[in-house]
């Protein structure tokens, strides 16, 4: 065997652990939890850090609607709202015009009309009019434009 031979022929050692080396950067870079390879000589199992992923993303959490704030004690008797309540059909972002730049559809004091669209629901990237179930002058708006609001709550409310 000559010299030259001896140089081309391959160590089992160096062999397996550039093997070796070389499966760890492959389980590293693809964040794979394992990879095992078996021969008749030799088994190796490489273990990686394994982040257990949801299945879903997480949601994101929403900011509390803004509530009127009520002191209600046993003593005192809870006041009345007169008027009738427009509440939100959907959960979304509220918006009181159809463009930032744009007039209110309605003000405290304003007269609307069945019908008259009250204000804008922002709910999966699609604008909701809101109409008014009821006519008469707007005593009250509950929500702050850009708020988010939830189902059944309530916006507004008409005298």
């Amino acid at each position: 065997m000559s010299l030259k031979d001896k140089e081309k022929e391959p160590t089992v050692i160096e062999d397996t652990v550039e093997c070796i080396e070389a499966l760890a950067k492959i389980v590293k870079e693809n964040e794979l939890s394992k990879i095992k390879i078996s021969t008749e000589e030799i088994d190796i199992v490489i273990e990686g850090k394994s982040p257990i992923k949801p299945p879903f993303p997480p949601m994101p959490i929403m900011a509390q609607p803004a509530q009127p704030v009520q002191n209600a004690s046993k003593s005192e008797p809870q006041e009345t709202v007169s008027g009738k309540i427009i509440k939100s059909k959907i959960i979304g972002t509220f918006y009181t015009s159809p463009a930032p730049e744009k007039p209110p559809f309605v003000r405290v004091g304003d007269t609307i009309k069945e019908g008259d669209v009250v204000c804008i629901i922002e709910s999966m990237k699609l604008m909701n009019e809101i109409t008014s179930e009821f006519a008469g002058r707007v005593a009250e708006i509950y929500v702050n434009d850009g708020d988010t609001v939830e189902f059944d709550q309530k916006i507004m409310r008409i005298e």
